[in-house]
C-alpha cells in the first residue's frame, strides 16, 4: 500500500472511525483499524470492529499502490490529529506502516489482516431522517442514560419509530428524556423500536455531515443481522448490537395536570445555575423557590459555602420550593433549543418537566425533560 491523502480529511474519518474501538481488549486485533485502499485506487476504507459496533468511513486518495494494514486505531487517529497541515503519505513495508507529513515520520506496527473479523453488512434500510436534527434529538437525550451496566436496559437510547414520527428516549430512572422529530420512512405504516447502546449512538453523530441525510437499517426478522441497527451517512457507516430488553412503558411517567408553570430565560437561568453549583456537590441539592415574578436559587447551608441568586421569570400558581441536583437541572437546560423553556410544576416531591416553547401555539413540545425532585428537610 502507498497512497497520499489530505490530512484534515483523513484525521476526520479515523478520528470517526477510532470512536467505536475499546481502549484495551483482550484480543489485540480487535483494537485495530483496518486500512484498505479500493481496487480503483481512489478511496481509502477504515474499518474498526469489536463484534459488538462496526465502523467504517472512506476518504478519497491519490494511490500508488493497493493493499490492506491492520494498526493500533486509537494510536493512528492521534499521530494523524497531530500531523502537519497538508499531504499524508502512507506506505507499508513489510510488517510496518510508514506515516509521514512535511517533516514527521512515524513508524506502526502492523497486526495480522488474517486474524481480523469481516465487518457484518447492514439490516435492511426502514428510512431516513435529516442529520442535523437527529443529531440534535440524541444529544438532547443522551445524557439522561445511565452509566451503570448493571441494568443494560438503561444505557440504552430507546428509538420509536411510528409513521413519520421518530421518538428518541433515553432515563436513568431519577429523569427521562424524549424528543420527537420527523424522518421519512420506507414504509408509511411502520410501527418499529430498537434500543440503542447510548454511548454509541452519541458517538455516531459526532461528525455527522450537516445538510445531509443519515439512513437507518434495523433487522425487523431472522438472519445474518438479526439484532442489529445500522446507520450510514454519506462515505461513513456503523452498525451496533441493540439491548435485548423491554424499554419502560415512558409516556406513562408524565404527568398530565400541573398546579403551578414557570417560563424561564434557558441561558440566564443555566448559568445562574453553574454559579450557584459551584458551592454544591454532585449530590447536593440546588433549591429552586419559585414567586409570582422571581426564582430563588440557593444551595449551601449551615457552616459551608452558601450562594444565592435571583432571577426574573414568568409564573403561574402558587409559591413553591423544590430542590435538584445541580447536573440534572443542567442537562435537562441545555436540552432546550429555544430561547425561554416552560417548567411545569405539581408538588415539591413530584416530577417536574421541562419543555421547549412550540413554534406556535397549541402544538406539542418537542422536548420534554422530567427529572424528580430531592427530597428535604
Amino acid at each position: 500500500m502507498r497512497v497520499r491523502v489530505d490530512r484534515d480529511a483523513f484525521a476526520e474519518a479515523v478520528a470517526w472511525t477510532a470512536r467505536a474501538l475499546p481502549t484495551r481488549h483482550a484480543v489485540p486485533v480487535l483494537a485495530g483499524m483496518r486500512l484498505e485502499v479500493a481496487p480503483d485506487g481512489s478511496a481509502l476504507h477504515m474499518s474498526g470492529f469489536d463484534y459488538e459496533v462496526s465502523t467504517r468511513a472512506s476518504v478519497e486518495v491519490l494511490s500508488e499502490e493497493t493493499g490492506a494494514a491492520l494498526v493500533p486505531g486509537r494510536l493512528l487517529a492521534e499521530i494523524v490529529n497531530n500531523l502537519p497541515s497538508g499531504t499524508v503519505r502512507l506506505e507499508t513495508d513489510g510488517a510496518r506502516l510508514l506515516v509521514s507529513a512535511g517533516a514527521a515520520r512515524f513508524t506502526l506496527i502492523t497486526m495480522p489482516l488474517e486474524d481480523y473479523p469481516s465487518l457484518p453488512g447492514m439490516p435492511g434500510r426502514i428510512g431516513s431522517v435529516p442529520a442535523d436534527a437527529f443529531t440534535a434529538a440524541v444529544r438532547q437525550v443522551t445524557p439522561a442514560a445511565s452509566r451503570d451496566d448493571t441494568l443494560p436496559m438503561l444505557t440504552g437510547a430507546y428509538l420509536d419509530f411510528t409513521g413519520d414520527q421518530l421518538s428518541v428516549v433515553a432515563t436513568d430512572r431519577y429523569r427521562i428524556a424524549v424528543r420527537e422529530l420527523w424522518w421519512r420512512p420506507e414504509d408509511a405504516e411502520v410501527d418499529a423500536a430498537a434500543l440503542v447502546p447510548a454511548r454509541t449512538l452519541a458517538n455516531t453523530v459526532r461528525g455527522l455531515i450537516n445538510q445531509s441525510n443519515v439512513d437507518i437499517a434495523l433487522s425487523t426478522g431472522a438472519g445474518p443481522a438479526e439484532g442489529m441497527v445500522g446507520f450510514e451517512n454519506g462515505e461513513r457507516r456503523t452498525t451496533t448490537r441493540l439491548i435485548d430488553s423491554d424499554f419502560v412503558k415512558y409516556a406513562s411517567w408524565f404527568p398530565t395536570d400541573f398546579s403551578a408553570r414557570a417560563e424561564v430565560p434557558v441561558a440566564p437561568l443555566l448559568e445562574a445555575v453553574k454559579r450557584v453549583a459551584l458551592v454544591a456537590d454532585r449530590n447536593t441539592p440546588l433549591r429552586l423557590a419559585f414567586t409570582e415574578r422571581e426564582v430563588v436559587l440557593e444551595a449551601g447551608s449551615g457552616d459551608d459555602a452558601q450562594a444565592v441568586e435571583a432571577l426574573e421569570v414568568g409564573f403561574e400558581g402558587d409559591p413553591i420550593r423544590l430542590a435538584f441536583r445541580p447536573d440534572y437541572l443542567t442537562d435537562g437546560l441545555n436540552g432546550v433549543e429555544t430561547d425561554t423553556a416552560h417548567l411545569h410544576l405539581t408538588e415539591p416531591t413530584k416530577p417536574a418537566v421541562f419543555t421547549d416553547v412550540p413554534a406556535k401555539e397549541g402544538e406539542s413540545p418537542a422536548f420534554r425533560y422530567l427529572v424528580q425532585p430531592l427530597r428535604v428537610s
